[in-house]
Formats: structure tokens, C-alpha cells, sequence
């Protein structure tokens, strides 16, 4: 079964449940954001231009590579996206609750859909993020225990925890190039920001395909199609 088939079994095993948020560490008084969401990638969002990060978890990275059950590659992190985008649109608007700003200034939150689901846990749930003891206390070990038990998502085979795999990615030579997925995985779409915070696609064979750059900590990411990436706010190149 390829990556994107086995996207609707895990959702549909979903029970959503609410859980407990996290509790609030930061002193920042910020009002809570509502509003139509965006996807940058597994664990970001975008609301009215301001970038959020899910608190209490971590999903694969967008270029990231997982096994399947047959130790076939795919890229992980472009499928937690599609599903973070397909739990989004199931009942909008997004409510996220301030906790902390990260190191990169983006607003750190607790997110819940308008019908109260928690998006962090639902998420875990589905095998699409890990809980991440260090930000969350263990809050979501619960649902990450049931994923793992269901072989859910990337617990499906075999996987590298993300915040370990951009520590081996930082860790590599400048002229070492990132780990990316092979062309048989299909996900060559370029979703590029401009300096002036355009957000553009390129694919194969367009003009300045070859020599864009993805850098993945600046919110540009893969897409697997261009409907993935039209449906998370980037727009095709003109050439």
C-alpha cells in the first residue's frame, strides 16, 4: 500500500479525544489566534501571517525519509502534512492557545479545532507526530502508545525520531548535501518563499526549478503534488 493509500485507514480509526493541553511556561501575555490555518509542515501552521508551532509534539521533517512495512522509502514528513491539512479542514476555524515563543520567535501553541479536538494529540494519535517529552511532560503519551500498539502512521516500520534527524543533518559537512527523497517517491515540488514572503512552486523542468533551494527552516518545504501545495497557500511559478 503506497503512503498517501493508507492515509484514509488512519483517520478513519481516529477517536478524537481532547486532551489536556500543556501547561502554559511563558510570561509573554498574547491573545489566543483564531482563524482559517495554513500548513507549512507536520507540527507548523500559519494564521493571519503569524507562524505556529504545535506545541508538545515533533513530526518528520519535510524531506525526511521513513521505511514502511516493506522497507520501502517514502517521505514521511510530506505525508504528516497532507494529514495535518486534511485534520484541519475537517472543522475549522483553529483556535491556538499562547504557551511560549521558540528560538526562532514563532508563536508556540496549544491548537483545537472548532469542535474541540485537540490537534497535538489527534495527530500523535494517527502516527503523523511523536510526543515530545522534553516540551510536553509526557502528555501525549497515552495516544502515542495507542498509535505505536495500532502500527499507525510512521509506526508502521521503521523511523528516525525528528529531533534526531536534524541533529545528524546539522551534523553533516556544508558540502554534504540533505538527505532527500529518491525521484520514485514523487515529491519534486519545490515550495520556494521569496525575500518578500511570497510563497511559489516550482516543478520539474520550469525555468528555475534546478537552482532553487529548499530550506526547510525558513517554512519552505516538497510537495507531492500541485494540489498539495495550492491547497497549503503556494502559488506556480509564471516560468
Amino acid at each position: 500500500m503506497t503512503p498517501r493509500a493508507f492515509l484514509p485507514f488512519i483517520f478513519a480509526a481516529l477517536a478524537f479525544v481532547a486532551s489536556p493541553a500543556v501547561s502554559v511556561h511563558g510570561a509573554e501575555n498574547v491573545q489566543p489566534l483564531v482563524g482559517r490555518a495554513s500548513v507549512i509542515d507536520g507540527d507548523t501552521i500559519e494564521i493571519a501571517g503569524e507562524r505556529v508551532r504545535i506545541n508538545g509534539i515533533d513530526a518528520p521533517e519535510s524531506s525526511q525519509l521513513c521505511q514502511d512495512r516493506h522497507q520501502r522509502s517514502y517521505r514521511c514528513g510530506a505525508i504528516a502534512a497532507g494529514a495535518l491539512d486534511k485534520l484541519l479542514a475537517q472543522s475549522r476555524p483553529l483556535r491556538c492557545e499562547f504557551v511560549e515563543r521558540d528560538q526562532y520567535g514563532r508563536f508556540v501553541g496549544d491548537c483545537f479545532r472548532a469542535d474541540g479536538v485537540n490537534v497535538a494529540a489527534a495527530l500523535v494519535r494517527a502516527g503523523m507526530a511523536l510526543d515530545w517529552p522534553r516540551y510536553s511532560g509526557g502528555a501525549y503519551a497515552n495516544e502515542q502508545s495507542a498509535a505505536a500498539a495500532a502500527e499507525a502512521g510512521i509506526w508502521q516500520g521503521e523511523f528516525q525520531p525528528p529531533w534526531e534527524w536534524r541533529a545528524e543533518q546539522r551534523s553533516l559537512p556544508a558540502s554534504a548535501p540533505l538527505a532527500t527523497a529518491p525521484a520514485s517517491i514523487g515529491c519534486l515540488i519545490k515550495g520556494n518563499i521569496s525575500r518578500s514572503g511570497n510563497r511559489i512552486y516550482h516543478v520539474p523542468g520550469m525555468h528555475d526549478y534546478e537552482r532553487t533551494r529548499i530550506q526547510e527552516r525558513d517554512g519552505e518545504r516538497w510537495f507531492c503534488s500541485e494540489a498539495e501545495a495550492q491547497s497549503a497557500g503556494w502559488r506556480r511559478a509564471q516560468r
